[in-house]
């Protein structure tokens, strides 16, 4: 069982989180015993993946300005995404050569650890062939609730996934996510029609993260 320390973040800047990934990235990439999970929640951020395809995105740069959203074009695989507030975002800076130097198994285990939460909540939740996430039945039918989206390299990882919490669903129709045009995307406190504690998930996500990766997580206070 593997020791991993883990960063639970108030919301916080989209930069300033991508800096703290890379950071943690190059001590991973150095051969350092990193191994580190980040919990968070962003404001208003819409991220391009290596894959963006601009039809995709239905929004201007005075559209952003008037809602008070940024725009970042990263490095992870997938096309555009939104993060904001009531969203728990995690990215896992992880050594793959101490699990599994698998990048297949790796993605469908952060899919298990949504899947594990969603199941405590009562919600069942599954995976849809060739669609990397996590998602529900909702009232469209299939709908996404959970986002995963990584960079690779040396099987050091970075990125990670987006779980609707109690997110503005709202701010999705500004883009087709992910490229789906087909179906919707949803949220667990619009399935379930209620507020949700985010500590509470933050809570259930670390323990399904303990399991479904044998590890152990220890919390380090950021300094500012």
């Amino acid at each position: 069982m593997r020791d991993i320390i883990l960063l639970d973040l108030p919301v916080t800047p989209y930069a300033e989180v991508w800096k703290l990934q890379h950071e943690v990235f190059d001590r991973l990439l150095a051969g350092e015993d990193a191994d580190t999970l980040i919990l968070c929640e962003h404001p208003p951020v819409y991220t391009l993946g290596r894959v963006t395809d601009t039809a995709n995105i239905l929004f201007s740069d005075a559209e952003l300005a008037r809602i008070g959203a940024e725009k970042f074009e990263i490095e992870r695989g997938g096309d555009v995404t939104y993060h904001g507030p009531g969203q728990l975002v995690g990215y896992p800076l992880l050594n793959l050569s101490h699990y599994k130097e698998d990048l297949g198994w790796y993605l469908r285990s952060l899919e298990e650890t949504i899947i594990r939460v969603l199941a405590r909540y009562g919600v069942e939740a599954f995976r849809v062939g060739g669609r990397t996430g996590v998602w529900v039945r909702g009232h469209s039918g299939d709908e996404k609730i959970c986002a995963i989206g990584i960079k690779a390299s040396r099987w050091c990882t970075m990125h990670g996934f987006a779980f609707n919490v109690n997110t503005d669903l709202s701010y999705f129709d500004r883009i087709v996510p992910c490229g789906i045009s087909d179906k919707q995307v949803t949220s667990l406190s619009k399935l379930l029609g209620r507020e949700i504690d985010m500590a509470e998930v933050k809570q259930q996500y670390v323990k399904a993260f303990e399991k479904v990766f044998d590890c152990s997580t220890e919390i380090v206070p950021v300094i500012a």
